[in-house]
């Protein structure tokens, strides 16, 4: 029989958005005990992750979210809020700027501009003269629609060309995804949170239409009356497990993908002058990497397929569509070296229908969710630590959220975010971008 433990509130998964949870429900006086089935923070999908911050959504919503967490990545070791030593090692955000491409699919960013307008955050129209002379050697000739390798037309420019884009200074990525969960776990620590690795939650504990506890695979049972489920591309199990999915309009799967490593051209120096590009022409993202490589993701054009799979049973090999991503650069970005033997990672997404998150209760009292990171949430773990405790002080406070939502007071900016547009029973937000661009 195994040991009986108690807190106030259980988190479950220990990755960057599920850590900030924890701290900030410790930082709000919860113990708190986090659950992981891996061996340490950060170790699962976020370790993955091209840990992009940028502040361009689809949504105003989004943008705003987003650019709150921006300075909390800012001033990295105030949001810890720790009086570390120097022998400390923290994550590192390196602010690159991020230069979105104008394209018609993408309506020349009209609306990305008017969110960026609306909460005064910076940008600057950029004109293929500039675009050149940052990125020597790119080729600006459209190649829309994006196509597979396999495609006759494939690498063909079209009719056109890319006459400009905006860049956004307020964006770059973090060194160590691992390292920044890592670093948000011992801040978690010093207010009082627990972590248990190699454990997995096997059974949520109700009575009476209520959470109280969870049961691990070791028998250990941790009672509490606040539940969070926050374990990534294993959500939609874990919403099965508490019997909470059949009320939810938006739900949540596991994708399969692939981003390309591969080496910067010659000629250009991409580690130390290069920048976050996201080009809705070519359908491919891309940062710098340390040793002047280049990591290349997929925007989700019609072309690629989704391959929803069980999070415990998915290939870890790469196929073709790692370096199709890297060929559709390679039409961009002259001279890219793409490998015969292709580098990167291969890990899972938590998408929802309409790829914005899930923070949310839900149908069971005190079993919360803060799924459906889509890919693009790495960047927003701060804002979602302090929503989500907001939400549950909330809620636990007798508050009707499905009725009334909470409304959330960003930290960093004059804005109040309708917490609504993030409900499990929102209709599919037609402003989405329907792609990991959020």
């Amino acid at each position: 029989m195994g040991k009986e433990l108690s807190a106030d509130a259980v988190v479950i998964g220990a990755g960057i958005i599920g850590t900030a949870i924890a701290l900030e429900l410790a930082r709000s006086g919860r113990r708190t005990i986090s659950v992981d089935r891996l061996p340490a923070a950060g170790y699962g999908s976020t370790s993955s992750s091209c840990a992009i911050v940028r502040v361009h959504y689809s949504t105003l919503q989004g943008t705003a979210f987003a650019y709150d967490a921006y300075f909390d990545w800012k001033d990295w070791q105030s949001y810890l809020g720790l009086d570390l030593s120097e022998s400390t090692k923290l994550a590192r955000f390196r602010e690159t700027g991020c230069l979105v491409m104008k394209t018609k699919e993408n309506g020349f960013l009209e609306n990305v501009v008017n969110h960026a307008g609306k909460l005064s955050i910076p940008c600057e129209n950029w004109d293929a003269q500039r675009i050149a002379k940052r990125l020597p050697g790119y080729d600006l000739r459209s190649f829309a629609p994006a196509r597979r390798q396999e495609d006759p037309e494939f690498g063909q420019p079209g009719l056109g060309r890319i006459e400009g884009g905006v860049f956004f200074p307020t964006a770059g990525f973090v060194n160590d995804p691992q390292l920044a969960t890592q670093n948000i776990q011992a801040a978690a620590v010093h207010h009082g949170s627990q972590f248990l690795f190699n454990r997995e939650v096997t059974e949520i504990l109700t009575t009476a239409g209520r959470v109280e506890g969870v049961g691990l695979d070791d028998g250990t049972i941790i009672r509490t009356p606040v539940v969070v489920n926050v374990a990534g591309p294993y959500s939609a199990k874990v919403n099965r497990l508490a019997r909470v999915d059949e009320d939810m309009k938006i739900t949540t799967r596991a994708l399969r993908q692939e981003v390309a490593h591969v080496p910067a051209p010659d000629h250009l120096d991409f580690e130390r002058n290069g920048l976050i590009v996201s080009d809705n022409d070519i359908g491919v993202y891309c940062r710098p990497e340390s040793g002047n490589f280049v990591l290349a993701g997929s925007e989700d054009p019609p072309c690629d397929p989704h391959e929803w799979v069980d999070p415990d049973e998915f290939s870890r090999d790469f196929t073709d569509q790692a370096t199709t991503q890297a060929l559709r650069l390679a039409q961009r970005m002259r001279g890219l070296k793409v490998p015969s033997r292709m580098g990167g990672v291969v890990d899972l997404y938590d998408v929802t229908e309409d790829w914005l998150p899930i923070y949310d209760r839900s149908a069971l009292e005190g079993f919360y969710m803060a799924c459906g990171s889509s890919g693009n949430q790495f960047k927003n773990a701060p804002a979602a630590g302090r929503l989500m405790t907001g939400l549950i002080d909330y809620c636990e406070g007798g508050h009707d959220h499905d009725r009334d939502p909470f409304q959330l007071k960003l930290a960093h900016l004059d804005y109040v975010l309708d917490t609504g547009t993030m409900s499990r029973l929102r209709e599919v937000n037609p402003d989405s971008s329907f792609s990991v661009l959020g």
